[in-house]
């Protein structure tokens, strides 16, 4: 299932979608013979084993999955919320079955959802034991600070966790990193404070003080918008890409970070390829087969669902991407549970469903949803011949193309590329205060990178390191000669 890592050393020479560049807050000139200071590096990274990864703000483990199927091997995750974490410990820790490599859990660190900094607080001289041990380190902060979907205060403590993360990269000094989060990242926020008394400084963004920090201890980063989409995912999803890679690595790249991002194209084309999936995945050809209409059903009885609630009884794959979202499932299909509608409620689905003047696959207006006497902002029908709209963490913010109802927890899966083996543990949603302190369900995959956007970047970082490396080892052994020869 697997596909092959791309050529050290092949040529970038494929055609790509334009895609917005976010620069480094300093630009500095790069080289072979370039430091700006002397760095405390491990060595260069051993290619015969497979590159080990530890993922930060791990959520239900999105992102683990996607660099586990790239081939590399997961050594330990961070996650704060103990829903989220048993998700991926359930799939990627437990030694279940599954179509992955588990992760090679530190026998010193209990497996349980940490928060970053207790872990930093309790930990550190054990992390600084396994500096060079761990060659890629991921993690995507919390992005709802920034988020152009919330409020975007600046204030918001979970807008400084980025610098835990820059924490955690200087103690464990990977030769590369990923990280993952939503484009407001790249946009300042405004200073009020410094308004207030009249002095004009250019605000930063979050992205631009991270490649700073980044930068400083050693890191040349660079971070583009992609589009899920583009990867084989049935959704419109764009995201803000962070790829770093180690200064005494990636003086060695022609054109430096950025050859990551020319390999991340060719891993984009040879997963489409090698899964024969279309340029684009429909989101009907990602999740008819859970469709309802006229298909068995029986009563939900996932331990985490009260009763009365109702589930299909699921029949097989119809399309390419399903068949290759249900390979390597032995169990039951989970999280198949169908939301209870009030009678009005549907009527009120089918009748937005049928609305000529309702355009599928984006946001209602104002108008359409004065006229359905919708108070919520944010709702969106999908178009069945199109990528599903982004999938985010509240269930009513989607509705199904063809059903007068919201989708369930595995359709909203499926559409971010979680396979059909991939087990969800928690609550199926919450509500009211519990809201911003729970992450059920619906808000793991909301949360989650789309598995297969991950493992195609986990492909494209496997290959600039590989090449850095490859690089970096004919150097010295041209040096080598060059003393040789001297000295004769």
């Amino acid at each position: 299932m697997e596909m092959g890592i791309p050529s050290a050393t092949a040529s970038a020479t494929v055609d790509r979608e334009p895609c917005e560049t976010l620069l480094p807050l300093k630009a500095k000139e790069s080289g072979p013979e370039f430091m700006t200071k002397k760095l405390d590096f491990p060595p260069l990274p051993n290619l015969s084993t497979p590159l080990a990864f530890a993922d930060l703000f791990a959520g239900c483990g999105g992102l683990s999955l996607g660099l586990s199927l790239a081939g590399l091997k997961g050594i330990f995750a961070v996650e704060r919320d103990a829903m989220a974490f048993s998700t991926l410990s359930a799939n990627l820790l437990e030694a279940r079955k599954v179509p992955v490599g588990q992760f090679s859990w530190p026998s010193w660190l209990e497996k349980k959802a940490w928060p970053i900094d207790e872990l930093l607080k309790e930990h550190p001289l054990k992390l600084s034991k396994l500096k060079g041990s761990v060659q890629i380190l991921a993690g995507g902060p919390p992005c709802q600070g920034f988020s152009f979907s919330g409020k975007r205060q600046e204030s918001d403590p979970r807008n400084q966790l980025f610098e835990k993360y820059v924490e955690m990269v200087e103690i464990l000094c990977p030769s590369a990193l990923v990280l993952e989060n939503v484009p407001g990242m790249k946009v300042a926020h405004a200073t009020k404070t410094w308004k207030q008394l009249g002095i004009l400084v250019k605000p930063q963004s979050y992205y631009e003080k991270l490649a700073q920090k980044l930068d400083e201890i050693g890191y040349d980063v660079l971070g583009r918008i992609v589009d899920s989409s583009r990867f084989g995912v049935p959704q419109k999803r764009s995201r803000l890409i962070v790829i770093g890679i180690r200064k005494d690595l990636a003086c060695h790249l022609e054109g430096g970070v950025s050859r990551a991002f020319e390999l991340l194209e060719e891993a984009r084309l040879s997963q489409l390829q090698e899964f024969d999936l279309q340029d684009v995945v429909t989101a009907k050809d990602a999740i008819s087969d859970l469709e309802t209409l006229g298909v068995e059903k029986k009563p939900c009885t996932d331990p985490f669902s009260p009763p009365g609630f109702s589930e299909i009884v699921y029949a097989g794959p119809r399309t390419k991407f399903q068949t290759l979202m249900h390979n390597g499932c032995d169990e039951a299909v989970d999280s198949l549970r169908l939301a209870r509608h009030r009678p009005e409620v549907k009527d009120r689905f089918a009748r937005i469903i049928a609305d000529q003047e309702c355009a599928k696959g984006v946001h209602m207006n104002a108008a359409l949803r004065e006229k359905y006497g919708l108070k919520k902002h944010r709702i969106c029908p999908m178009q069945a011949t199109a990528p599903a709209p982004t999938i985010t963490t509240l269930p009513d913010d989607v509705l199904h193309y063809s059903e007068p109802r919201i989708l369930t927890v595995r359709e909203s899966a499926r559409l971010q590329t979680f396979p059909d083996w991939f087990q969800f543990r928690g609550k199926f949603t919450t509500g009211g205060s519990q809201r911003t302190k729970e992450c059920p369900r619906y808000t793991q995959v909301g949360n989650a990178v789309p598995p297969y956007l991950a493992r195609a970047i986990g492909i494209a970082i496997v290959a600039t390191v590989q090449e850095a490396v490859g690089l970096a080892v004919q150097r010295e052994g041209l040096k080598q000669k060059e003393k040789m020869i001297a000295i004769a």
